[in-house]
């Protein structure tokens, strides 16, 4: 996740970085991902495929999310 992130359990868990996987579809700790070219924000379902489950706020503080122009930092 490149902009700024509504906390900082938020930016941990969805901008990971494992130096085993090259995928966050493969690394069983990265949980959340974050589509850049939708904006949307979702639970990564470590099933062997690229699904995930589209979240709308925030589960650590629950802020809405969606377009990085409208999180900010706390």
């Amino acid at each position: 996740m490149k902009g700024k992130t509504c906390c900082n359990a938020m930016r941990y868990h969805s901008s990971s970085h494992c130096p085993v996987h090259s995928s966050p579809f493969e690394c069983p700790d990265w949980l959340i991902l974050h589509d850049e070219a939708t904006g949307n924000y979702g639970i990564i379902i470590h099933d062997g495929g690229q699904s995930y489950i589209k979240i709308d706020y925030c589960p650590w503080c629950g802020h809405k999310l969606g377009s990085e122009k409208r999180l900010f930092r706390k």
